[in-house]
């Protein structure tokens, strides 16, 4: 955030010593807010606003659209991050900088900038079975890009509870929890019930027909009687780690 801000304190010291007229300095204001590329508003003030640059989602984008994006961003000198990218997208944006990163399982692409102060305290990242891991490790990549710990506690659904319960020193050292599942989706009021700390539930699309492509789970986790639950949307590993970030650095 410091070069965004920088930007801004630069500005107004031009402004205030009549090297920069108001009418300038307006149109100077409108650039540091977006780059319009014209398929796409690359917004530069998100940074300043929310604590961490636009993360690119890379899915119904071509690869020619997101290496554009990825240059505009790379300009601020800022992480960037692209997420449901494949490994074609990985690869373009190789074409255009050389600190690309993929996270295969994750699909998301890191390209790292500069360093991050990483939290002290951990967020838990759990899931139900093993088939919600792409899910869950979206979770846990965008958390630990944003500068988190992240434990990761996988294949501890209901169908073998004594799975869970051997990793509550786990859970409940934690300070924010994300909890994945598909089928029937029971394990985040499970994890509900035992700590003491904010639960993110993720609903997977994994299960049998009647799931319902992970519309059984997310009415599951809705009406989860445990509480200090909340509920995003079905595969949506991203805000859940994002949301988990934001709640572990207050």
């Amino acid at each position: 955030m410091d070069n965004y801000l920088n930007e801004y304190r630069q500005l107004f010291q031009q402004i205030k010593s009549g090297e920069v007229e108001i009418e300038q300095a307006l149109n100077q204001v409108k650039k540091l807010q977006f780059d319009d590329l014209g398929f796409a508003k690359v917004d530069h003030h998100r940074q300043i606003r929310n604590g961490y640059p636009e993360v690119i989602f890379s899915q119904g984008k071509t690869v020619e659209q997101i290496k554009a994006i990825v240059l505009k961003l790379a300009e601020k000198n800022n992480n960037i991050m692209a997420t449901r990218a494949t490994r074609e997208v990985y690869e373009g944006i190789c074409e255009v900088t050389d600190d690309a990163e993929y996270f295969e399982a994750a699909r998301i692409v890191v390209v790292k900038k500069r360093n991050i102060l990483v939290t002290e305290k951990t967020i838990a990242v759990v899931t139900a079975g093993t088939s919600d891991i792409p899910v869950a490790e979206e979770a846990a990549i965008t958390a630990e890009t944003l500068g988190n710990r992240v434990t990761r506690v996988y294949d501890v659904g209901v169908a073998g509870i004594h799975r869970l319960f051997a990793n509550a020193d786990t859970l409940m050292s934690a300070n924010v929890l994300v909890v994945v599942a598909g089928m029937e989706g029971a394990l985040a009021s499970v994890v509900g019930g035992m700590v003491d700390k904010p639960v993110i539930a993720v609903p997977t699309s994994i299960g049998y027909g009647a799931s319902f492509g992970g519309l059984s789970a997310l009415l599951t986790m809705l009406n989860s009687c445990a509480s200090g639950i909340s509920v995003v949307n079905i595969d949506n590993g991203f805000v859940a780690g994002y949301t988990a970030s934001m709640i572990n650095k207050l």
